[in-house]
């Protein structure tokens, strides 16, 4: 109540911004060094998925590595289980594409709840998070995602990253050098390597794409890669014991030639018996 009797007015779309006070973060975002430093804004950012503000959280992973920040809110993380920076899998550290699809061929076409489809409209996004926060109060688990994937799916297990990968923390690209008119040399900030081929599909990444699991190249290519070996694994299966590739194909090599007046030896086995038995009909 105000000093006259009378409610102060609250913003409604204000309560359901978002304010924590740790991110939901993978070992790889986080960096290799324990003591990491965060700052945090509260409301210092709109997410990338639902455009709402949330608390943005900064921090220097390593040493030599790049300044990174939360780039969805916690509420699209948990839908889909992902980190807020990289937006890669929690559990197994891989795209959303590549983890629904192998969930996908788990399931065997059942009911379908195995993978969360977040919808992309703005009112059945808002309706769909309402949702899943009530879940999250009233069953206190982080996502369906935990309940499906328990006893863990063996194709995600091979392909699942076992350690972290801090290569992801380099700092960008220096422009300079690129054009050769860096003079900094080692004090230099930024990564001297040269950038990728504009027709490269891994150049042309989205958030949006990566979150949704469409048209993620990423995991084009690692599904791409498993169907591979999956192919060529079938091929081994198929081939008969004790079949070597490389006699396969070899051809015999031919015997010497014999000198003159002398005739082929015959080949190893027992007499042939109907030429035996003809000779013995004769005689008798």
């Amino acid at each position: 109540m105000g000093e006259r009797g009378f409610a102060i007015k609250a913003d409604a779309t204000k309560t359901a911004w978002e304010s924590d006070e740790f991110p939901l973060l993978c070992e790889g975002c986080l960096g290799e060094n324990p003591y990491v430093r965060m700052m945090k804004e509260a409301y210092g950012s709109a997410c990338k998925i639902c455009a709402r503000p949330f608390t943005v959280f900064r921090w220097k992973p390593g040493k030599r590595a790049r300044y990174k920040k939360t780039e969805v809110c916690q509420t699209c993380a948990r839908m889909k289980n992902v980190c807020q920076t990289c937006v890669l899998d929690l559990q197994y550290h891989l795209p959303v594409q590549v983890r629904d699809a192998f969930l996908a061929k788990e399931d065997g076409g059942g009911d379908g709840h195995v993978a969360v489809n977040v919808p992309e409209s703005d009112a059945n996004r808002e309706w769909f998070s309402q949702q899943h926060l009530r879940m999250l109060e009233q069953e206190g688990a982080v996502s369906v995602y935990g309940k499906a994937t328990g006893g863990g799916s063996s194709a995600l297990l091979r392909m699942a990253r076992r350690e972290p990968y801090y290569k992801r923390n380099r700092a960008h690209l220096c422009s300079f050098y690129a054009r050769g008119e860096c003079n900094r040399g080692d004090e230099c900030p930024y990564l001297h390597e040269m950038p990728r081929d504009k027709d490269d599909p891994l150049a042309k990444q989205n958030i949006k794409d990566r979150y949704y699991g469409k048209n993620d190249p990423v995991a084009a290519k690692m599904l791409g890669g498993d169907q591979k070996k999956s192919q060529r694994d079938g091929r081994h299966e198929r081939k008969p014991r004790g079949s070597s590739p490389a006699l396969e194909g070899a051809v015999k090599p031919k015997p010497p030639p014999l000198p003159r007046g002398q005739k082929p030896p015959l080949p190893a086995g027992p007499p042939p018996t109907v030429a035996s038995k003809a000779e013995g009909e004769l005689k008798g």
